[in-house]
């Protein structure tokens, strides 16, 4: 008999390409039933997963008693949270540690959930204004305590943000930001929407070996300058890096997130957005190669007009 997978956030990023990577490969989409979690069962893109064989419900990560009835019969759950939903840092720890205390209740066989390092501990407080990271790793380590088998996959950096972030200036270059040096700060570059279901394909298939691991999806570590450099090959549009300071970077955003962005950025720079680890023993469990920036500059090249 199918085991039952749940995936939250099923018609999301992340949670998509979790289900895209099962359903399409040979092992795991007979291995498997599919159970997506998305808040709105009825919008297109819920519809088309029903029409793939996925069974798409709703659930209240708030309460206990939703999770209940969501989670019940899963053998696996991929977990990834949104603190953005909220723009706060309790209700995303109080929403994980709910699956968590769920997941121990059924008996679930193995929790894999989307974290990311914790920026205040691991800067010892210099930078203490990365809620979006912190709640995630809070989440993690209370996850570890539970006793459920887990695994942990920490998103690297978006390779979307560049679709916003390569701005063309008036003279026709495109410019790219930052408030870090463009030739040592490494950029963990990450095609979430393609690879995610890559990294967690691997991670189930391995699941006896990485309870209790982390698993880092990101393709590869980039500079600032590397990036520009990149785009202008494959585009052939001039761009350039121009680092700016702190007050610079901070005065180009929204009040509210201005100073979380800055030192989200420092972070890569020191002591690094994965604190300076290898993506080599999590490249090496893919049975595939994960999207490299090149390759998404390609695939989008048509939205840098």
């Amino acid at each position: 008999m199918s085991k039952l997978i749940t995936v939250f956030g099923a018609t999301g990023n992340q949670g998509g390409s979790v289900i895209n990577h099962i359903l399409a490969d040979s092992q795991l989409s007979k291995e498997f039933k599919i159970r997506g979690i998305t808040r709105d069962t009825s919008k297109p893109a819920a519809q088309e997963l029903q029409k793939r064989g996925v069974e798409v419900i709703t659930a209240d990560l708030n309460s206990v008693e939703s999770l209940r009835t969501a989670l019940d019969g899963s053998h696996t759950i991929f977990l990834v949270t949104n603190y953005w939903e909220y723009v706060d840092k309790d209700t995303e720890v109080t929403q994980g540690k709910n699956v968590a205390d769920v997941a121990k209740e059924l008996g679930v066989q193995h929790l894999i959930f989307s974290s990311l390092v914790h920026v205040t501990d691991s800067t010892n407080g210099r930078l203490s204004h990365v809620p979006h990271f912190d709640g995630k790793a809070e989440i993690e380590r209370y996850i570890r305590a539970s006793g459920v088998p887990c695994t942990f996959v920490l998103a690297g950096y978006f390779m979307l943000n560049y679709l916003q972030m390569l701005r063309k200036g008036d003279d026709g270059t495109y410019q790219l930001f930052y408030p870090v040096n463009g030739a040592k700060a490494k950029f963990p570059l990450f095609d979430a929407a393609s690879d995610t279901g890559l990294f967690v394909k691997a991670v189930i298939k391995h699941a006896s070996e990485l309870n209790g691991k982390q698993v880092l999806e990101a393709a590869g570590y980039y500079t600032a300058e590397e990036i520009v450099k990149i785009f202008t090959e494959v585009t052939g549009k001039k761009a350039v890096f121009v680092s700016v300071s702190a007050d610079q970077y901070k005065a180009v955003l929204p009040p509210p997130v201005a100073q979380e962005f800055l030192e989200n950025h420092l972070l890569i720079e020191s002591p690094g957005y994965f604190l300076g680890q290898s993506l080599d023993e999590s490249l090496k469990l893919l049975d595939a190669e994960p999207t490299s920036f090149a390759d998404f500059v390609k695939k989008n090249v048509d939205a840098w007009q």
